[in-house]
């Protein structure tokens, strides 16, 4: 661990971040460039002290969960990001695999969008990341572990996950999953991580097993889905996905598709605003 350069980069990379770009109101009293420590602590769900400590190298050495937290608050490239689980003493996460952290340009993104309801994906549908509105609509994914941390393997194998699905739309939405998890295992051919979630899939469900023998290929990129919520009713929603030019990672924004939608979200804003305070999870509907 090389304490005195990743204080010094760490130190560097919050002066250089504007306010403003991490959703922050700079405020006329801004003395400092950048962020202050507490933002970042805030941003990274860690004590201020910790972020002082790190940043006069007096810290223990930060686990790799610690410094993936680090990299979303501030922003970092994934060289950059690299190079700070270098300094810490930890190999980075791979470039596949349920390692991955959300790309800073997606992250951004996902600020830029304020209260739209939006999260970032891995290509295997493992939730990487997602904005105030995004928890609030679909459920905190942060805490999924194992095989649970997928989309697919979630939707095949518990019940709860397709009851927010009116029945008439499970088998158009079973249908786009596979589909989209088989353009996945084409373009990661022999990976295991891939062919492990296939076979503990065909393993788990029957449903599964037809629809993939079916070799049905089509990556996820706009659809329609209506939510059941459990707070705010029936919401219809319009599905963008934006994917990284090499397919990894996704995008995902969600917009109502009609009036009365737009007021239930609005009324969900308010509703989460006065029952969950910031940080804490919203109702799980996925």
């Amino acid at each position: 661990m090389q304490r005195d350069q990743l204080a010094d980069f760490l130190r560097r990379r919050r002066e250089a971040i504007p306010p403003a770009e991490v959703g922050i109101a700079e405020g006329p009293r801004r003395r400092t460039a950048g962020l202050r420590r507490e933002e970042v602590a805030m941003l990274a769900g860690v004590s201020v002290d910790y972020v002082v400590r790190m940043e006069q190298g007096r810290s223990s050495q930060p686990s790799p969960q610690l410094l993936g937290a680090l990299a979303r608050a501030l922003r970092l490239s994934d060289d950059e990001r690299d190079h700070l689980f270098h300094l810490a003493g930890h190999r980075p996460p791979p470039a596949d695999g349920a390692a991955r952290l959300a790309r800073a340009g997606l992250l951004r993104m996902l600020d830029l969008l304020g209260d739209t309801p939006a999260m970032v994906l891995s290509d295997l549908g493992e939730v990487l990341v997602q904005n105030r509105m995004g928890i609030l609509l679909a459920g905190d994914h942060s805490g999924f572990t194992g095989d649970r941390r997928y989309t697919a393997y979630r939707w095949f194998t518990d019940p709860a996950a397709r009851a927010v699905h009116p029945a008439e739309e499970r088998e158009h939405y079973a249908r786009s999953i596979v589909a989209d998890l088989r353009a996945a295992a084409g373009r990661r051919s022999g990976d295991p991580t891939v062919t492990g979630l296939v076979d503990r899939l065909r393993a788990a469900s029957a449903d599964f097993r037809r629809l993939w023998a079916e070799h049905e290929v089509a990556v996820r990129r706009a659809d329609r889905k209506t939510v059941l919520h459990p707070r705010v009713g029936r919401l219809a929603m319009d599905c963008e996905t934006l994917v990284t030019p090499d397919l990894g990672q996704q995008l995902l924004v969600l917009t109502p598709a009609d009036a009365e939608t737009r007021e239930r979200l609005d009324l969900l804003r308010v509703l989460g605003i006065e029952e969950f305070p910031a940080g804490e999870a919203g109702p799980s509907v996925r």
